[in-house]
């Protein structure tokens, strides 16, 4: 039977960035797979960049709904404390699990929570984690429109090398795809304002050659899960990305 957007495994996905490029640069490639399947892709950006040394807030954010749409995901931004002064409130975790009700999505994406990477990110990945918990809670007084809504898995990505997880084994996901590559690359290349100055693209293209190097694909990015991955069966396991 093919799945149908109100089945678990085509439940939106919904990715938060600390800045507009994070999510495209992160975990793009992902995305791009995802969209091309058929599943609805929706990004919060949590600053317009306008800290950066690269380009305007207002360039910032026309490129991030440029890139956005090239990946078949929407984009919304949203105020929080303003790029490098984002803080851990509770208001902000609040206000992210009303999002969360919102969109109603199966999986979440969001930064790793290393802290040896811009303030922003790690800090961000601790609010969305807990914004993920307090939109199941019924009786936060905080959240009365949407209904309490849990989702399924939340996973951490990684912008650059330095922001892997060290404690988490990752799951790889497979966007060896032309389509996908292709999808990603101009996504990158959308943020003219930051490519300009750094080989971004170069960077995130040879990790994921690497991961896929060593999984027996063309090209592959990794997740790092919030928590143990419940499986049905061990057919949807996947495969194992020993090949040395």
């Amino acid at each position: 039977m093919k799945p149908t957007l109100n089945s678990p495994e085509l439940a939106p996905l919904l990715a938060f960035g600390a800045h507009p490029d994070d999510i495209e640069f992160g975990c793009g490639g992902v995305i791009a797979s995802e969209t091309h399947g058929g599943r609805k892709v929706h990004f919060v950006v949590c600053s317009r960049g306008e800290a950066g040394t690269h380009g305007t807030a207002r360039k910032r954010v026309a490129e991030a709904k440029k890139s956005a749409g090239l990946l078949g995901a929407t984009i919304e931004f949203i105020e929080l404390d303003g790029d490098a002064h984002l803080e851990l409130r509770a208001a902000h975790a609040t206000k992210l699990a009303g999002i969360i009700r919102r969109v109603c999505p199966g999986t979440v994406l969001a930064p790793s929570l290393v802290e040896n990477q811009h303030p922003d990110h790690g800090r961000l990945g601790k609010l969305v984690r807990d914004a993920a918990r307090l939109a199941r809670f019924g009786g936060l007084k905080e959240l009365r429109g949407p209904p309490p809504h849990a989702i399924k898995q939340l996973f951490f990505y990684a912008v650059t090398p330095e922001a892997e997880p060290t404690d988490i084994t990752p799951i790889l996901i497979d966007i060896s795809a032309p389509e996908f590559v292709t999808a990603w690359t101009s996504a990158m290349e959308a943020h003219a304002t930051q490519v300009s100055a750094r080989n971004y693209i170069e960077l995130q293209l040879i990790r994921a050659r690497l991961l896929g190097a060593r999984t027996g694909v063309g090209h592959a990015i990794a997740l790092f899960p919030n928590e143990p991955l419940v499986f049905g069966s061990l057919a949807q396991a996947g495969i194992g990305a020993r090949r040395f």
